[in-house]
């Protein structure tokens, strides 16, 4: 059996997988292990995204806190960052977030985080899945005579509408821009902030009815670029359903990515001396096109493994202000605990307004490397075996030696299922696409022998 939580928390098929009693669980046992010191009374916000099964499973976390003695803190439908920085904001315990993110509205999940408003860190998330899974009776509810309590705070997703305006106090006016919320959490919010700071936006994605979060937005933009050319705007700017990631689309309806939302601010922030350190934060995902822009800009380059939880862990121990991935969950550690799609979206403008030219213009500041990703289903029984198999990493070896520092070889496990996801960059294509068949056709015949 897997880990309950990984980087991304628990995520499942909604009240199928996570069930109503699992939620439940997760909340009582959150509550356990972040609970205040002696004689404090523990708080914990909950918040949820809008898809349809949040409400029944907010309701499961909601009793399973308050059965253990805690109060739970309601934000109701907010943006994941809301949820962040309200925790800090209104020093509770730490919170949970219902959302799968991304994803589809068929599943949904739970994220949790301190009382910093950062992710909640592996150890803790062990704590809580122990309980949950190996002993539950630690967690059952005892005879008390006062329960937690449930509070709506009302006005959630406005506090956070403010408090973006002000850490990010940009001048939009003059911009038209396309605005995607994925119809997820972003619209409740993004309409406001954008047209409050001046900016006129052409909206999209914004009317969630609980089953079409994520079939728009950042993970399904070819209508935003279709609507950019439309409307005639200088760019248009993606968010998915939590509002936590943000990708754009020139004025030409081309894709801009993590990578180049990265490079432009870090420029920037260089320019400005707000690049704490010179130097910027990336995983293995980015593609080295950015590694190539940051030596040529004298901006240093550190890696983190891949998530936010690790990332922001990461950055926070060295120091960093600036870091994200291709799929445009950026951090910006000066201003916020989380990735905030919303901040990002709001940086990015300013960066391409003190630019003064197009977006298209902005976005050659990278030149990518062409890269290609396989992905390989294996049995179960070849789980984890693969990395010790002679043959398989005969061949990676093989070809890393061969890209040396043009290029790269990453070759993974992913996933609950077993799949290995193998990704190559160079500056080849035709070679690059070749290596990758071979790796992919060795790791299939060297299963094939082992069954």
């Amino acid at each position: 059996m897997g880990r309950m939580f990984g980087k991304d928390g628990f995520r499942g098929l909604a009240v199928t997988e996570l069930t109503c009693e699992i939620a439940m669980q997760i909340g009582r046992a959150a509550a356990a292990v972040m609970a205040a010191p002696k004689d404090g009374k523990t708080r914990i916000l909950v918040g949820k995204d809008v898809r349809s099964s949040s409400d029944a499973l907010e309701a499961a976390v909601c009793a399973g806190i308050c059965s253990a003695g805690a109060d739970a803190e309601l934000l109701g439908a907010v943006p994941t960052p809301a949820l962040a920085w309200q925790i800090k904001e209104r020093s509770a315990q730490g919170g949970i977030m219902i959302t799968a993110s991304y994803v589809n509205s068929e599943f949904n999940g739970i994220k949790l985080f301190s009382h910093y408003g950062y992710r909640l860190s592996d150890d803790r998330e062990d704590d809580i899945e122990r309980l949950v899974r190996e002993v539950p009776a630690e967690i059952l509810p005892i005879p008390r005579r006062i329960y937690g309590r449930s509070q709506y705070i009302e006005n959630a997703a406005d506090d956070y509408i403010e408090h973006i305006k002000e850490i990010a106090p940009a001048d939009l006016s003059g911009m038209k821009i396309a605005v995607d919320c994925a119809n997820g959490s972003a619209s409740l919010t993004a309409q406001r902030i954008f047209t409050e700071l001046g900016a006129e936006a052409v909206m999209m994605g914004d009317k969630p009815d609980g089953a079409n979060i994520n079939i728009c937005g950042s993970t399904h933009i070819d209508e935003l670029m279709e609507l950019v050319i439309k409307e005639k705007c200088c760019c248009g700017i993606a968010f998915d359903g939590s509002g936590e990631r943000c990708l754009a689309v020139d004025e030409n309806g081309c894709l801009v990515d993590g990578d180049v939302i990265i490079a432009a601010c870090a420029r920037a922030m260089k320019e400005q001396d707000k690049l704490r350190h010179n130097t910027i934060m990336v995983s293995q995902a980015n593609n080295l096109g950015l590694i190539q822009f940051a030596r040529n800009s004298g901006i240093g380059v550190s890696a983190a493994p891949a998530g936010e939880r690790a990332m922001i862990r990461r950055m926070l121990e060295c120091g960093y202000s600036l870091g994200g991935d291709p799929m445009g969950q950026v951090l910006f550690a000066d201003d916020a605990v989380s990735s905030d799609g919303q901040l990002t979206g709001i940086r990015l403008l300013e960066v391409l307004k003190d630019f003064g030219g197009k977006m298209s213009e902005l976005s050659a500041i990278i030149e990518k490397w062409p890269q290609v990703m396989l992905n390989v289903p294996i049995t179960r029984r070849f789980r984890e075996v693969w990395k010790n198999d002679r043959a398989v990493i005969s061949v990676i070896d093989e070809f890393e030696e061969i890209l040396g520092e043009e290029g790269r070889v990453v070759v993974r496990e992913i996933g609950r299922e077993p799949v290995i996801r193998i990704r190559i960059e160079g500056q080849d294509f035709s070679t690059i696409n070749a290596m990758a068949l071979q790796i992919a056709d060795t790791i299939k015949e060297r299963m094939e022998l082992r069954d």
